[in-house]
Protein backbone atom coordinates (compact mmCIF):
# COMPACT_ATOMS: atom_id res chain seq x y z
CA UNK A 1 0.00 0.00 0.00
CA UNK A 2 3.05 2.21 -0.27
CA UNK A 3 3.47 5.18 -2.54
CA UNK A 4 0.63 6.56 -4.62
CA UNK A 5 -0.96 3.20 -5.42
CA UNK A 6 -4.50 2.99 -4.18
CA UNK A 7 -5.49 0.22 -1.79
CA UNK A 8 -6.85 -2.70 -3.82
CA UNK A 9 -10.18 -3.76 -2.34
CA UNK A 10 -12.33 -6.84 -2.92
CA UNK A 11 -15.96 -6.86 -1.80
CA UNK A 12 -17.65 -10.10 -0.77
CA UNK A 13 -21.43 -10.34 -1.10
CA UNK A 14 -24.20 -12.92 -0.87
CA UNK A 15 -27.16 -10.92 -2.19
CA UNK A 16 -28.00 -7.57 -3.72
CA UNK A 17 -25.02 -5.87 -2.12
CA UNK A 18 -26.47 -2.48 -1.21
CA UNK A 19 -23.40 -1.66 0.87
CA UNK A 20 -21.25 -2.79 -2.06
CA UNK A 21 -23.01 -0.17 -4.19
CA UNK A 22 -22.19 2.58 -1.69
CA UNK A 23 -18.51 1.54 -1.64
CA UNK A 24 -18.31 1.45 -5.43
CA UNK A 25 -19.87 4.92 -5.67
CA UNK A 26 -17.50 6.37 -3.06
CA UNK A 27 -14.47 4.87 -4.77
CA UNK A 28 -15.27 6.77 -7.97
CA UNK A 29 -14.00 9.96 -6.32
CA UNK A 30 -10.48 10.73 -7.57
CA UNK A 31 -9.19 11.36 -4.05
CA UNK A 32 -10.68 8.18 -2.54
CA UNK A 33 -7.72 6.11 -1.28
CA UNK A 34 -9.09 2.73 -2.36
CA UNK A 35 -10.19 1.15 -5.63
CA UNK A 36 -12.71 -1.66 -5.91
CA UNK A 37 -11.03 -4.21 -8.15
CA UNK A 38 -13.01 -7.38 -7.48
CA UNK A 39 -16.44 -8.52 -6.29
CA UNK A 40 -16.98 -12.13 -5.24
CA UNK A 41 -20.22 -13.82 -4.20
CA UNK A 42 -20.83 -17.22 -2.68
CA UNK A 43 -24.15 -17.45 -4.53
CA UNK A 44 -24.31 -17.39 -8.35
CA UNK A 45 -27.73 -15.70 -8.14
CA UNK A 46 -26.47 -12.80 -6.02
CA UNK A 47 -27.96 -9.67 -7.54
CA UNK A 48 -24.95 -7.52 -6.75
CA UNK A 49 -22.79 -9.35 -9.30
CA UNK A 50 -24.63 -7.80 -12.24
CA UNK A 51 -24.32 -4.34 -10.74
CA UNK A 52 -20.58 -4.72 -10.25
CA UNK A 53 -20.13 -5.93 -13.83
CA UNK A 54 -22.17 -2.99 -15.10
CA UNK A 55 -19.70 -0.74 -13.30
CA UNK A 56 -16.82 -2.46 -15.09
CA UNK A 57 -15.62 -4.33 -12.01
CA UNK A 58 -14.62 -8.00 -12.36
CA UNK A 59 -17.26 -10.02 -10.51
CA UNK A 60 -17.86 -13.73 -10.18
CA UNK A 61 -19.40 -16.34 -7.96
CA UNK A 62 -17.59 -19.02 -6.05
CA UNK A 63 -20.51 -21.26 -5.19
CA UNK A 64 -20.05 -22.55 -1.65
CA UNK A 65 -22.33 -25.50 -2.37
CA UNK A 66 -19.74 -26.84 -4.81
CA UNK A 67 -17.26 -27.55 -2.02
CA UNK A 68 -17.16 -30.42 0.42
CA UNK A 69 -16.55 -28.22 3.45
CA UNK A 70 -15.88 -24.69 4.62
CA UNK A 71 -12.12 -25.12 4.48
CA UNK A 72 -12.17 -25.98 0.76
CA UNK A 73 -14.47 -23.06 -0.01
CA UNK A 74 -12.28 -20.68 1.99
CA UNK A 75 -9.20 -21.97 0.15
CA UNK A 76 -10.83 -21.16 -3.19
CA UNK A 77 -11.81 -17.73 -1.92
CA UNK A 78 -8.28 -17.09 -0.65
CA UNK A 79 -6.80 -18.13 -4.00
CA UNK A 80 -9.10 -15.76 -5.89
CA UNK A 81 -8.19 -12.85 -3.61
CA UNK A 82 -4.45 -13.42 -3.70
CA UNK A 83 -4.50 -13.83 -7.50
CA UNK A 84 -5.80 -10.26 -7.75
CA UNK A 85 -3.24 -8.86 -5.28
CA UNK A 86 -5.98 -7.74 -2.89
CA UNK A 87 -4.90 -5.51 -0.02
CA UNK A 88 -8.19 -5.29 1.87
CA UNK A 89 -11.41 -7.31 1.92
CA UNK A 90 -14.77 -5.68 2.67
CA UNK A 91 -17.66 -7.94 3.63
CA UNK A 92 -20.99 -6.51 2.49
CA UNK A 93 -23.78 -8.85 3.47
CA UNK A 94 -21.59 -11.91 3.05
CA UNK A 95 -23.53 -14.66 4.78
CA UNK A 96 -20.81 -17.21 5.39
CA UNK A 97 -18.81 -17.92 8.55
CA UNK A 98 -15.12 -18.30 7.79
CA UNK A 99 -12.75 -20.90 9.10
CA UNK A 100 -10.22 -19.58 11.65
CA UNK A 101 -7.45 -20.21 9.13
CA UNK A 102 -8.99 -17.87 6.57
CA UNK A 103 -9.56 -15.16 9.16
CA UNK A 104 -5.95 -15.49 10.31
CA UNK A 105 -4.69 -15.25 6.72
CA UNK A 106 -6.53 -11.93 6.32
CA UNK A 107 -6.07 -10.64 9.86
CA UNK A 108 -5.94 -6.86 9.88
CA UNK A 109 -7.00 -6.80 6.22
CA UNK A 110 -10.71 -7.62 6.40
CA UNK A 111 -13.58 -5.32 7.38
CA UNK A 112 -17.25 -6.02 8.01
CA UNK A 113 -20.30 -3.86 8.58
CA UNK A 114 -22.78 -5.09 11.16
CA UNK A 115 -26.27 -3.61 11.73
CA UNK A 116 -25.98 -2.84 15.45
CA UNK A 117 -23.88 -0.82 17.83
CA UNK A 118 -21.45 -3.57 18.76
CA UNK A 119 -20.82 -5.17 21.19
CA UNK A 120 -24.62 -5.12 21.47
CA UNK A 121 -26.72 -7.48 19.38
CA UNK A 122 -24.32 -9.77 17.61
CA UNK A 123 -25.53 -12.30 15.08
CA UNK A 124 -28.75 -12.01 13.09
CA UNK A 125 -32.10 -10.25 13.54
CA UNK A 126 -30.34 -7.29 15.16
CA UNK A 127 -33.23 -4.88 14.73
CA UNK A 128 -35.62 -7.24 16.50
CA UNK A 129 -33.00 -7.75 19.21
CA UNK A 130 -32.74 -3.98 19.70
CA UNK A 131 -36.49 -3.52 19.93
CA UNK A 132 -36.85 -6.42 22.36
CA UNK A 133 -34.12 -4.93 24.55
CA UNK A 134 -35.81 -1.53 24.67
CA UNK A 135 -32.69 0.46 23.74
CA UNK A 136 -33.13 4.08 22.72
CA UNK A 137 -30.19 4.09 20.28
CA UNK A 138 -29.42 1.56 17.60
CA UNK A 139 -27.13 1.72 14.59
CA UNK A 140 -24.29 0.08 12.72
CA UNK A 141 -20.61 -0.72 13.19
CA UNK A 142 -17.65 -1.19 10.87
CA UNK A 143 -15.12 -3.51 12.46
CA UNK A 144 -12.16 -5.71 11.69
CA UNK A 145 -13.00 -9.39 11.31
CA UNK A 146 -11.69 -11.81 13.94
CA UNK A 147 -12.51 -15.49 14.45
CA UNK A 148 -15.22 -14.68 17.01
CA UNK A 149 -18.39 -13.55 15.23
CA UNK A 150 -19.06 -9.78 15.26
CA UNK A 151 -16.34 -9.21 17.84
CA UNK A 152 -13.46 -7.48 16.07
CA UNK A 153 -11.90 -4.09 16.84
CA UNK A 154 -14.25 -1.25 15.96
CA UNK A 155 -13.32 1.29 13.27
CA UNK A 156 -16.46 3.43 13.25
CA UNK A 157 -20.09 3.52 14.33
CA UNK A 158 -23.21 5.47 13.45
CA UNK A 159 -26.31 5.71 15.61
CA UNK A 160 -30.00 6.28 14.97
CA UNK A 161 -32.79 6.88 17.49
CA UNK A 162 -35.26 4.13 18.21
CA UNK A 163 -38.71 5.67 17.87
CA UNK A 164 -41.96 4.64 19.46
CA UNK A 165 -43.89 2.55 16.99
CA UNK A 166 -40.78 1.21 15.29
CA UNK A 167 -40.84 -2.32 13.97
CA UNK A 168 -37.80 -4.22 12.65
CA UNK A 169 -38.45 -3.01 9.10
CA UNK A 170 -38.74 0.68 9.94
CA UNK A 171 -35.67 0.51 12.16
CA UNK A 172 -33.71 -1.36 9.49
CA UNK A 173 -34.63 1.30 6.92
CA UNK A 174 -33.20 4.02 9.16
CA UNK A 175 -30.05 2.06 9.93
CA UNK A 176 -29.21 1.17 6.35
CA UNK A 177 -29.08 4.85 5.39
CA UNK A 178 -26.30 5.20 7.95
CA UNK A 179 -24.61 1.99 6.78
CA UNK A 180 -24.29 3.45 3.30
CA UNK A 181 -22.59 6.54 4.74
CA UNK A 182 -20.47 4.84 7.35
CA UNK A 183 -18.85 2.05 5.36
CA UNK A 184 -17.24 4.29 2.70
CA UNK A 185 -16.04 6.70 5.42
CA UNK A 186 -14.53 3.85 7.43
CA UNK A 187 -12.90 2.33 4.35
CA UNK A 188 -11.37 5.70 3.51
CA UNK A 189 -9.89 5.93 7.02
CA UNK A 190 -8.34 2.47 6.80
CA UNK A 191 -7.21 2.60 3.18
CA UNK A 192 -5.78 6.07 3.65
CA UNK A 193 -3.75 5.01 6.65
CA UNK A 194 -5.63 7.28 9.04
CA UNK A 195 -6.97 4.34 11.03
CA UNK A 196 -4.75 1.41 11.85
CA UNK A 197 -5.07 -1.73 13.86
CA UNK A 198 -2.77 -2.09 16.85
CA UNK A 199 -3.42 -5.18 18.91
CA UNK A 200 -7.13 -5.31 19.61
CA UNK A 201 -7.77 -1.57 19.16
CA UNK A 202 -8.01 0.82 16.24
CA UNK A 203 -5.82 3.91 16.51
CA UNK A 204 -6.47 7.10 14.55
CA UNK A 205 -4.08 9.62 13.07
CA UNK A 206 -4.60 13.29 13.87
CA UNK A 207 -8.16 14.50 13.52
CA UNK A 208 -9.46 11.35 11.83
CA UNK A 209 -10.85 9.85 15.03
CA UNK A 210 -14.62 9.29 15.04
CA UNK A 211 -14.68 10.79 18.53
CA UNK A 212 -15.02 14.22 16.93
CA UNK A 213 -18.53 13.27 15.93
CA UNK A 214 -17.88 13.18 12.19
CA UNK A 215 -18.92 9.55 11.93
CA UNK A 216 -21.60 9.48 14.61
CA UNK A 217 -24.98 10.43 13.19
CA UNK A 218 -28.26 10.85 15.00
Amino acid sequence: MAGSRKTRVAILISGRGSNMVSLIEAAKAPDFPAEIVLVLANRPAAGGLAHARAEGIPARAIDHTSFADRAQFDAALHAALTAEDIDLVCLAGFMRIFTPGFVEAWAGRMLNIHPSLLPLFRGTHTHRQALDAGVRLHGCTVHYVVPELDAGPIVAQAAVPVRSGDDPDSLAARVIVQEHRLYPAALALVAGGRARLEGDRVLFAGDAAPADGALLSL
